[in-house]
Protein backbone atom coordinates (compact mmCIF):
# COMPACT_ATOMS: atom_id res chain seq x y z
CA UNK A 1 0.00 0.00 0.00
CA UNK A 2 1.70 3.61 -0.75
CA UNK A 3 0.18 7.12 0.03
CA UNK A 4 -1.13 9.59 -2.77
CA UNK A 5 -1.36 13.04 -2.78
CA UNK A 6 -3.72 15.23 -4.05
CA UNK A 7 -3.34 18.75 -3.93
CA UNK A 8 -3.95 22.40 -4.51
CA UNK A 9 -0.96 23.81 -4.68
CA UNK A 10 2.62 23.00 -6.39
CA UNK A 11 4.61 23.81 -2.67
CA UNK A 12 2.99 20.70 -0.87
CA UNK A 13 3.58 18.42 -3.85
CA UNK A 14 7.11 19.34 -3.84
CA UNK A 15 7.24 18.39 0.33
CA UNK A 16 5.43 14.89 -0.16
CA UNK A 17 7.62 14.38 -2.79
CA UNK A 18 11.14 14.66 -0.55
CA UNK A 19 9.13 12.48 1.40
CA UNK A 20 8.95 9.69 -1.40
CA UNK A 21 5.23 10.51 -1.28
CA UNK A 22 3.88 11.39 -4.89
CA UNK A 23 0.58 13.24 -6.21
CA UNK A 24 -1.27 15.75 -8.32
CA UNK A 25 -1.90 19.74 -8.64
CA UNK A 26 -5.78 20.04 -9.11
CA UNK A 27 -8.08 23.77 -8.82
CA UNK A 28 -11.35 22.67 -9.82
CA UNK A 29 -13.76 20.30 -8.27
CA UNK A 30 -13.82 17.74 -11.48
CA UNK A 31 -10.50 17.25 -11.19
CA UNK A 32 -10.88 16.34 -7.37
CA UNK A 33 -13.89 14.11 -8.34
CA UNK A 34 -11.39 12.71 -11.06
CA UNK A 35 -8.15 12.00 -9.00
CA UNK A 36 -10.49 10.97 -6.48
CA UNK A 37 -11.27 8.18 -8.81
CA UNK A 38 -8.52 7.13 -9.82
CA UNK A 39 -7.20 6.92 -6.65
CA UNK A 40 -9.82 4.17 -5.58
CA UNK A 41 -9.56 2.61 -8.86
CA UNK A 42 -6.12 2.22 -7.88
CA UNK A 43 -5.54 -1.18 -5.70
CA UNK A 44 -1.90 0.17 -4.56
CA UNK A 45 -3.14 3.37 -3.62
CA UNK A 46 -3.94 2.78 0.56
CA UNK A 47 -4.07 6.45 1.87
CA UNK A 48 -4.74 9.76 -0.20
CA UNK A 49 -3.66 12.71 1.61
CA UNK A 50 -6.31 15.58 0.37
CA UNK A 51 -5.40 18.96 1.59
CA UNK A 52 -8.01 21.58 3.63
CA UNK A 53 -9.13 23.78 0.68
CA UNK A 54 -9.90 20.63 -1.63
CA UNK A 55 -12.21 19.25 1.12
CA UNK A 56 -14.31 22.29 1.26
CA UNK A 57 -14.61 21.90 -2.82
CA UNK A 58 -16.19 18.59 -2.73
CA UNK A 59 -17.19 17.90 1.03
CA UNK A 60 -20.11 15.23 -0.09
CA UNK A 61 -17.78 12.81 -2.44
CA UNK A 62 -15.23 12.38 0.34
CA UNK A 63 -17.31 11.99 3.11
CA UNK A 64 -19.38 9.49 0.90
CA UNK A 65 -16.38 7.81 0.36
CA UNK A 66 -15.20 8.02 3.98
CA UNK A 67 -18.08 5.96 5.24
CA UNK A 68 -18.46 3.78 2.10
CA UNK A 69 -15.14 2.46 0.90
CA UNK A 70 -12.92 0.11 2.67
CA UNK A 71 -10.56 1.77 1.04
CA UNK A 72 -8.09 4.14 0.25
CA UNK A 73 -8.00 6.04 3.47
CA UNK A 74 -8.69 9.69 3.03
CA UNK A 75 -6.81 12.22 5.16
CA UNK A 76 -7.37 15.82 5.20
CA UNK A 77 -3.87 17.74 5.88
CA UNK A 78 -2.95 21.19 6.34
CA UNK A 79 -1.38 22.89 3.32
CA UNK A 80 1.56 25.34 2.88
CA UNK A 81 -1.05 28.21 4.69
CA UNK A 82 -1.50 26.23 7.48
CA UNK A 83 -4.76 24.49 9.27
CA UNK A 84 -8.02 26.32 8.92
CA UNK A 85 -9.44 24.87 12.41
CA UNK A 86 -8.82 26.89 15.29
CA UNK A 87 -5.70 26.35 17.37
CA UNK A 88 -7.57 25.00 20.24
CA UNK A 89 -9.38 22.29 18.17
CA UNK A 90 -8.45 19.83 20.54
CA UNK A 91 -9.43 21.74 23.38
CA UNK A 92 -12.91 22.16 21.93
CA UNK A 93 -13.19 18.06 20.67
CA UNK A 94 -12.63 17.38 24.68
CA UNK A 95 -15.17 20.10 25.77
CA UNK A 96 -17.93 18.40 23.31
CA UNK A 97 -17.19 14.80 23.97
CA UNK A 98 -16.72 15.13 27.78
CA UNK A 99 -18.32 18.50 28.82
CA UNK A 100 -15.16 19.59 30.85
CA UNK A 101 -12.82 22.44 30.08
CA UNK A 102 -9.19 22.64 29.96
Amino acid sequence: MRFQLISDNIDTLVGMRLAGIEGVVVHEEAEVRQALKEAKENSEIGIVLITEGLMKLCPEVILDMKLTSHRPLIVQIPDRHGSARPSDSIMQYVREAIGVKI
